[in-house]
């Protein structure tokens, strides 16, 4: 398959001939791209455009296209269309991919859209998904499966997933349940196909069957789908009845949106927010940790302002020169271990207690300080500096990455305990922390070290 590559080109044409309003064109080019390539088309034209287009195409394919544009985009598209039109893309989209839309929506406006749609099975799932939680198993799932009695024969079997499959894209799994509805066990199409049409579904069945509960959190569901290598799971109740299942792109969109807040944490970015939103909207994203910053920033200048005598002596002075590369090391040392840290906690790979992982980054990062320090000691040498300075400022300097790679691995185990994104710790938190532990361990060991 080739691979679609959007150009200027192709927006230009698409524009021009909306521009002139020639539908018919415009419907025989749509036709023939993938809707997650029209949602990039759509994502590049102008709001008058996206909406005319979106207007224009059956809802048959447009519905797919809003699960795909920026959300920024689909809620601008979502205000300029009726309630009546919004109801028309909802209708043709699985519960869960319908209610990813209508959460887009003020409340009122949801239950006028719902109040459009005639399928009362369909209107009574999407209720049903609106009222869980956005990051769990419940928020994640989509109503739409096949499951299958184990009383029944193979022969009804066949005819009961024909009925159930007409209104499911993809077919994941056939699911069992017994008279209670309860979830027992999975079905094999194999051996569905090549068992007597008289077989009993419980004869042929496999009683192993992986599931989540409806609360688990979609980290937990996450992990299980990619520890297990599942391409969907079922989704059950605290009486194990089967309520819905998450397939492997519902999971990949959510592990693909918690990396993307992850990394805006790392970077200091408070909110999520866009290259070309408002100058008041990225404002108020960034500002915050800034804030954090300046303050950690005037806390770097009442230490070195206690140290202010040290000025009047040459040979001290010195000391001074070096507080950019020991603030430098703290950050890049503490920003490198709450990295890794963090990205064992995404990955539940972080085991045993807190100290033994404290005592191996310890280990680490004194065989990286003294290597860093003989690199600093034959710098002196270099330049002529005296031996007692150069050991002075490598021993601190040895003692200040220690303790910011003991920041930056106890930080994001602890904030995890506490529920707390442990993303958060990297980037302007742990170096801002560390600049000043840093700044003030490297002068009072430098103190200690000179006498001064």
């Amino acid at each position: 398959m080739k691979t679609f590559e959007l150009s200027k080109e192709i927006i230009q044409e698409i524009s021009q001939l909306i521009s002139s309003k020639k539908n018919k064109e415009i419907k025989k080019i749509v036709d023939g791209i993938h809707y997650a390539d029209l949602a990039e088309i759509i994502d590049d034209l102008d709001f008058d455009q996206r909406v005319y287009l979106i207007k224009l195409i059956d809802s048959d394919k447009t519905s797919d296209v809003l699960t795909e544009v920026d959300e920024d985009v689909r809620e601008k598209i979502l205000e300029a269309l009726s309630v009546k039109e919004i109801a028309g893309e909802i209708k043709e989209l699985d519960s869960d991919d319908a209610v990813d839309i209508l959460s887009d929506l003020p409340d009122e406006k949801q239950e006028k859209v719902i109040s459009f749609i005639k399928d009362e099975s369909k209107t009574e799932n999407i209720r049903e998904l609106l009222n869980y939680e956005e990051d769990t198993a419940g928020g994640l799932m989509a109503k739409e499966l096949i499951s299958v009695n184990e009383n029944w024969s193979v022969l009804k079997c066949l005819r009961e997933i024909r009925r159930q499959a007409k209104d499911i894209t993809r077919v994941h799994s056939i699911y069992v349940l017994n008279r209670k509805k309860v979830l027992i066990g999975r079905l094999s199409l194999k051996d569905l196909i090549t068992s007597p049409s008289k077989s009993k579904i419980q004869e042929i069945y496999i009683p192993k069957v992986d599931y989540v509960h409806v609360n688990d959190s979609a980290d937990e569901v996450a992990k299980l789908m990619s520890k297990y290598d599942l391409e969907a799971i079922p989704v059950v109740n605290n009486n194990i009845e089967l309520l819905g299942r998450i397939t492997i792109d519902d999971i990949v969109d959510y592990i693909k949106d918690e990396a993307e807040e992850d990394y805006r944490l790392a970077a200091g970015i408070y909110e999520e927010v866009e290259a070309d939103d408002s100058i008041f909207d990225l404002t108020k994203a960034r500002l915050p940790w800034l804030i954090l910053g300046l303050f950690g920033g005037l806390g770097s200048v009442f230490i070195l302002e206690s140290f202010e005598s040290i000025m009047g002596s040459k040979e001290l002075r010195s000391l001074f020169f070096y507080t950019p590369l020991i603030a430098a090391m703290a950050g890049n040392v503490g920003v490198q271990s709450s990295a890794i840290v963090v990205q064992g906690l995404a990955n539940d790979v972080i085991k045993g207690s807190l100290i033994s992982r404290l005592v191996k980054e310890i280990g680490l990062t004194i065989i990286n300080g003294l290597i860093l320090s003989l690199i600093l000691i034959l710098f002196g040498m270099a330049i002529n500096q005296s031996l007692e300075m150069s050991i002075a400022i490598s021993s601190s300097m040895v003692l200040v990455i220690i303790v910011a790679a003991l920041i930056g691995t106890s930080v994001p185990i602890i904030l995890d305990k506490f529920g707390i994104d442990p993303a958060i710790a990297t980037g302007p938190f742990i170096t801002t922390g560390n600049d000043v532990v840093g700044i003030l361990l490297f002068f009072y060991v430098a103190k200690i070290i000179l006498g001064f």
